[in-house]
């Protein structure tokens, strides 16, 4: 079943989330000083390209430099990315095939909001 979400989700929206993924991430890696947003865009688009079977979870060790770093995501990439995963997900919920993927689009957009502190891991 994973497989079948997995395929439908890449050709309905996950390859365009991705696209957008990977465009910040270029935009952060061209500025120095940005690079560990560009690293978690990155992440961010492979889990945006297959997410079924996958969850995203909290890390310990993160600390203040990752709220820091998240309030400075959320202003200039993470707004538009969950912007973007808002008016996929509705247009997802419009049909009955499409509920159980807009309900994804709506689950990733914590991830698209806060990246740092954040770990993508398998389902068990």
């Amino acid at each position: 079943m994973r497989l079948l979400l997995n395929i439908i989700w890449l050709v309905l929206c996950g390859f365009w989330m991705a696209i957008g993924y990977l465009l910040a991430g270029v935009i952060c890696c061209i500025l120095i000083i940005t690079i560990p947003f560009g690293l978690a865009s990155f992440r961010i688009a492979n889990y945006a390209l297959w997410p079924f079977g996958r969850t995203v979870i909290d890390r310990r060790d993160a600390g203040a430099p990752s709220l820091l770093g998240n309030i400075i995501w959320v202003i200039f990439a993470g707004i538009w990315l969950a912007i973007g995963h808002v008016i996929t997900g509705i247009a997802l919920c419009v049909t009955i095939i499409g509920i159980p993927l807009g309900i994804a689009n709506f689950k990733m957009i914590p991830v698209s909001l806060l990246p740092l502190g954040r770990e993508i891991v398998p389902t068990p």
